[in-house]
């Protein structure tokens, strides 16, 4: 069964997984096996949510802006589609709503449509080491070819829809989602510290479809109150402690750390996976 102190911390893992480029996914699907509990879906949901309350309480100001630009955007619609494309050429917050909401098209599809399938295909350590071993690859690769200066004012919406399938191409397991799109990002130009702010707020439809779909679970959960907030709070902390730590990262610290990481431990999982058959 699951306790106080396992569930903070499967929080923690999860708060920093989600944000930091090593793969949320491959950490809490290797942690209960080495912690000897089980969590479920239903736990697994809350600590999503709680990730989602570190993205809210870091970005509140850009969220508030990207729902201030959509809303006047759709007036903007509403007085014809010429105004509406010009305005989004020259104002940075009316084209950063849509270039998130455009984005988000290809995660939604792979989510709906192939995540499923996916997670049943690639279930298993073996897949989980493999996968973190293409992250860090992407990461040391990315680092070498980020010398863009993009953001919201000249990015395109074709690079957005890139940002976004790669986005969606972290259901499968091992693939660090934060580092997928941040690392797609430098490699389209973006700067890097624009990269990691679109990541991050690029997270919140996907993250909250995913919580909508899996709310229901939750009226399922058979672990105490003390021990779902535990998990709750620990994520909550944690998370927003690696966004912190990532957004200061990223302007002048290189991102080999998390590759280098990704490979250690994607190796060991291949190992142990091999041994323990």
């Amino acid at each position: 069964m699951l306790d106080i102190i396992s569930a903070i911390i499967l929080g923690a893992v999860q708060g920093l997984s989600e944000f930091l480029p090593i793969s949320s996914s491959g950490h809490l699907a290797l942690l209960p096996h080495i912690l000897g509990v089980e969590t479920g879906l239903a736990f697994d949901t809350v600590l999503h949510i709680g990730t989602l309350i570190a993205i809210f309480s870091f970005f509140w100001k850009d969220i508030i802006n990207l729902i201030k630009g959509f809303l006047l955007s759709l007036i903007d619609l509403s007085e014809g589609y010429d105004k509406f494309i010009e305005q989004l050429r020259i104002v940075p917050e009316k084209r950063f709503a849509w270039l998130i909401i455009v984005g988000s098209i290809p995660t939604a599809i792979i989510g709906v449509l192939l995540k499923d399938a996916i997670e049943s295909v690639f279930r298993g350590t073996i897949f989980i080491g493999f996968f973190l071993i293409i992250t860090g690859l992407i990461l040391y690769y990315a680092e070498r070819h980020s010398s863009g200066q993009i953001t919201e004012r000249n990015m395109s919406f074709v690079q957005s829809l890139i940002i976004g399938l790669c986005q969606g191409l972290a259901v499968l397991p091992g693939i660090s989602r934060s580092g997928a799109t941040i690392a797609s990002g430098l490699c389209l130009g973006l700067e890097r510290e624009y990269s990691a702010r679109y990541s991050f707020l690029l997270s919140l439809p996907a993250v909250i479809g995913a919580g909508l779909i899996q709310i229901k679970d939750i009226a399922t959960i058979d672990i105490s109150f003390s021990v779902m907030i535990a998990g709750f709070i620990s994520s909550v902390i944690f998370g927003y402690l690696a966004i912190k730590l990532l957004m200061k990262m990223i302007k002048g610290w290189s991102l080999d750390i998390f590759a280098y990481y990704c490979w250690i431990v994607g190796a060991l999982t291949l190992i142990l996976s091999i041994i323990l058959g």
